[in-house]
């Protein structure tokens, strides 16, 4: 996941027009969003061994996809194959598409970027990438230190209406952010998105907080639903799918392996926690010889 995670944000962009390349790229999350909230409804009234078994035949279906589809021309006219690179460009664009334009803003944009030498990970320390890379690792670093991870793996409602409500704000807002992305711009989705996800954080933290002061008991279950939603929304809006758009396009062709290795892995960093505190809730659970049920116990 994670490295498809950047990859697919990066192919997008790559063999994409320019004009409607935010869409395109925002589409990524789309889908993402769109199977994580199908993973909800299923979930909500199926086992997790159906749920592997259905992850199973998308991840197939993934798989024999990638045969039928091109290389990105970009990659190819880097490499120096540029016969490839026109075919690839022709067969994205259509059989009677004039490709010349496009095909000569490649190449020329590949020759000025083979002037420079070969880069690596330590090349984008340099003081000419430090603004990117600034933007591109804050950026992700805010994104999950806005409490995702919490929000998506810790969020327990009574019965299946929460998970099931989740569901159905994530899909049209992520479909409103993949409208907006290209007419708005980056910045503006993202201050809203941002401004969002800070009140849903707000109404969750005053949920707990009015609970622990035994203050509104029947208000606060809702309040924590409604912060919950807002967050999900706003997050889904702009600050999920729009980091990854930045990262595939303020670097250059030569620096984005580099960058997005250096980007997953302080991305991925964040779950290692949430991971590490799953397992240990794990352990406080075990199988009594003779019991059936799981129960919690204490270590002797």
């Amino acid at each position: 996941m994670g490295l498809l995670s950047y990859v697919v944000p990066v192919y997008i962009a790559e063999v994409t027009p320019k004009d409607i390349r935010g869409g395109f790229t925002s589409v990524h999350q789309l889908m993402i969003c769109c199977g994580v909230s199908l993973t909800y409804l299923i979930g909500a009234f199926a086992t997790w061994r159906t749920l592997a078994l259905i992850g199973t035949i998308t991840c197939l279906m993934q798989l024999l996809g990638l045969f039928f589809i091109p290389e990105s021309p970009r990659w190819q006219a880097k490499i120096g194959i540029w016969i490839e690179c026109e075919a690839s460009l022709q067969f994205l664009r259509g059989n009677n598409a004039d490709i010349s334009d496009e095909a000569n803003e490649i190449k020329d944009y590949t020759e000025q970027l083979q002037q420079h030498s070969k880069s690596s990970v330590f090349d984008l320390f340099q003081k000419e990438y430090a603004w990117s890379l600034t933007v591109g690792v804050g950026l992700m670093v805010l994104q999950q230190f806005g409490g995702v991870n919490g929000i998506a793996f810790y969020a327990r409602f009574s019965g299946s209406v929460g998970m099931i409500a989740m569901a159905v704000v994530q899909v049209p807002m992520t479909a409103l952010g993949v409208v907006l992305l290209d007419k708005s711009g980056r910045r503006p989705l993202l201050l809203v998105s941002a401004a969002g996800t800070c009140l849903g954080c707000f109404l969750v933290g005053l949920s707990f907080f009015l609970q622990d002061l035994q203050q509104w008991k029947e208000a606060t279950p809702v309040l924590s639903l409604v912060g919950v939603l807002v967050y999900t929304g706003s997050f889904s809006l702009g600050m999920g799918g729009i980091p990854w758009v930045i990262m595939s396009e303020i670097f250059p062709i030569n620096m984005k392996g580099s960058a997005g290795s250096l980007v997953t892995l302080q991305h991925s960093s964040f779950l290692l926690p949430c991971v590490a505190r799953l397992f240990c809730s794990w352990r406080s659970w075990c199988r009594r010889p003779g019991d059936g049920r799981s129960k919690k116990y204490k270590r002797p």
